[in-house]
């Protein structure tokens, strides 16, 4: 019998990858043309066999891959095993999935060997910090480790405060889910632990990057960043306070080209179609945004809550990396 977290496990990470197949042919499309491809419900079917991923699924399996490979979890054990595998994934043949610049120019610059906190792109919180951080919540390990692992994962290429408080929440969220939380709760116990942290900078894990900005103190630099999480997850709550019309969520909570968007988006259309993990996808999908990333994120947060049991039984063969997806997840049983 498989045990719940192996389920739980598996269900967040296929998620997050079948997710980013079903965005993956609408990223750049309207909201006008993917209805007319896909209905007004959005692409609900994996195409392909097998059924391709984008760069957030290759980075998010670079994360976890990194993660198993380490004998511990500390800033100076882990950082060298992201690097390496993020260096690993710019120059592979299969990077060809129209990736980020950020993370494309951070590698560059890691792969002169700086010191990650000035080869990070400081002045970006692109999504790609977030979209790839679903390991770290899968992890079991106390919340401080949970909270450096994530920022430091966002920070190699995102040096951004608000792109590491945004990884910080969405691997929280994963860990909630694991644990039994309901998605209607995550909207406030996410905005709880935003505040709790707002002055909290873990030098342990980020060093001196807190000096690449114009900020006085490390606590400063790091509250900018979690303010601008608490302003989308007050938008977020105020789309779930209405009725819901159908359309695209982007109108109340951005397109999820920056990662506090991406978060607050993918959340909505998991909270709305918590019953219908396909059509929590679906929604992200048809979006005018990063519909990719979002639905991803989204299919992270359902596959956490239900489980493998959330998916198409025959999707589970048919997605990209599912040899690795899979080993990923036994490690958590």
């Amino acid at each position: 019998m498989i045990s719940p977290t192996l389920q739980r496990a598996a269900g967040s990470l296929f998620g997050l990858a079948y997710g980013d197949a079903l965005g993956k042919p609408t990223e750049f499309l309207s909201v006008a043309e993917i209805e007319r491809r896909y209905g007004p419900a959005g692409p609900r079917q994996l195409v392909g066999d097998p059924a391709l991923v984008t760069d957030d699924t290759q980075m998010a399996l670079a994360v976890g891959w990194a993660l198993h490979d380490a004998p511990g979890y500390t800033a100076e054990v882990v950082e060298p095993l992201l690097r390496q595998r993020f260096l690993d994934w710019a120059a592979s043949p299969d990077n060809n999935r129209a990736p980020g610049m950020t993370c494309l120019r951070a590698c560059a610059e890691l792969s002169r060997g700086l010191p990650w906190q000035q080869a990070t792109q400081a002045g970006s919180k692109g999504c790609g910090a977030n979209m790839r951080v679903t390991p770290v919540g899968l992890l079991d390990v106390d919340l401080d480790i949970l909270a450096g692992l994530a920022q430091l994962q966002a920070g190699l290429t995102h040096g951004h405060p608000t792109g590491l408080a945004a990884s910080e929440l969405t691997a929280y969220a994963v860990r909630l889910l694991c644990d039994g939380a309901a998605l209607a709760e995550l909207p406030g116990l996410l905005t709880g632990r935003a505040h709790e942290q707002r002055t909290v900078y873990r030098a342990d894990w980020l060093g001196d990057l807190w000096q690449r900005a114009d900020e006085r103190a490390p606590e400063e630099f790091i509250a900018r960043g979690w303010d601008e999480c608490l302003r989308a997850l007050r938008r977020l709550d105020a789309a779930l306070a209405g009725p819901d019309d159908g359309g695209d969520p982007c109108r109340l909570t951005g397109e999820g080209w920056i990662a506090e968007e991406a978060l607050v988006t993918a959340l909505y259309c998991a909270v709305r179609h918590a019953d219908d993990p396909v059509g929590a996808l679906a929604r992200g999908a048809a979006t005018a945004g990063d519909s990719d990333s979002i639905a991803a994120l989204a299919g992270a947060f359902v596959g956490a809550a239900h489980g493998m049991a959330a998916w198409p039984a025959e999707w589970a063969g048919r997605i990209e990396y599912a040899d690795q997806l899979a080993a990923l997840s036994a490690r958590h049983d």
